[in-house]
């Protein structure tokens, strides 16, 4: 397994609520998130959308009938490593048109539901360091200058 590599900043929010669940912004990947427990997590959860080997939906990026994406792959092929580790921790956190809808971004269909209450915040980095462990190293390294720059705009 290739390594996640690290990004250098400190976790800066974390708001837990609930019975544990994750629901708020986190800005970057904790350093110790693990890739293994991340894709035991992933097979459960995320692979009966995104598929078992991060390869996504035929034709994600065309909508359906409905205005609604299919399901992205998460591996270098997709658009996962071109956002910043708050919007993705964001994304699964909150579902798809809530994280938009928080930047400002309104009326997007998503089939991506919110996971805050199903899983936890470090579940969720755990997840990301799995879908991060398999991306190529000058991926890796694009998708941290993101996450550096989401940090500087604030978002």
């Amino acid at each position: 397994m290739k390594s996640v590599g690290s990004v250098g900043f400190l976790c800066l929010v974390m708001l837990v609520t609930g019975a544990g669940a994750a629901t708020a912004q986190s800005v970057v990947m904790p350093e110790d998130s693990s890739p293994v427990a991340g894709k035991a997590l992933y097979s459960e959860y995320c692979a009966s959308c995104h598929g078992a080997n991060l390869e996504g939906q035929p034709d994600w990026q065309s909508p359906a009938a409905d205005g609604v994406f299919p399901a992205p792959p998460h591996d270098r092929t997709g658009h996962t490593w071109h956002h910043g580790d708050g919007l993705l921790f964001e994304y699964v956190s909150l579902g798809g048109a809530a994280a938009l809808e928080k930047r400002g971004i309104t009326g997007f269909a998503s089939a991506m539901p919110g996971f805050a209450k199903v899983l936890s915040a470090d579940e969720i980095w755990d997840i990301m360091a799995y879908i991060k462990s398999e991306w190529p190293e000058q991926i890796q390294a694009m998708q941290q200058e993101r996450t550096a720059s989401e940090v500087k705009e604030g978002n």
